[in-house]
């Protein structure tokens, strides 16, 4: 491709930002002041349909765990999605998020407390045997 094709597609920037050269607060001579930006709206609309107006959980340790345990559930088929409200299986999410999980054991190893350190253990395990009983003739890899 030539330079003339190249300058012909996309777009030009022009810096606008106060030079270091002109006083504080001023604009370069040769160049107009940047645009202002449009007054904002009164009311802003909320930023999803789906926005609600309780207040979240804390985050924690343990809930950050719980959350992956109940998205590892929900891949598992046993409990719906709560975006299509139905009941889908995708096992291999599944072992994705346990695996996940179990990361975080091997990761947090020794920096844990002795209940998050329980807590995570039996999460894993409680995972492992519904994940493990998800295949009626055992696990295959």
């Amino acid at each position: 491709m030539s330079d003339d094709e190249k300058k012909d597609q996309g777009f030009a920037v022009t810096d606008r930002r106060i030079s270091g050269d002109s006083p504080a607060g001023s604009a370069p001579s040769s160049e107009s002041p940047p645009p202002q930006p449009a007054a904002a709206p009164a009311q802003a609309a909320p930023a999803s349909p789906h926005a609600e107006t309780r207040p979240l959980p804390e985050i924690t340790f343990p809930t950050f765990l719980l959350s992956l345990s109940t998205s590892a559930l929900m891949h598992l088929g046993l409990i719906p999605n709560p975006v299509s409200g139905r009941v889908e299986a995708d096992l291999a999410l599944a072992k994705q998020t346990i695996d996940l999980l179990s990361l975080l054991r091997q990761k947090t190893q020794g920096n844990l407390d002795a209940e998050e350190t329980q807590f995570l253990d039996n999460i894993l395990y409680d995972l492992r045997m519904k994940y493990v009983g998800a295949y009626p003739e055992g696990v295959k890899s």
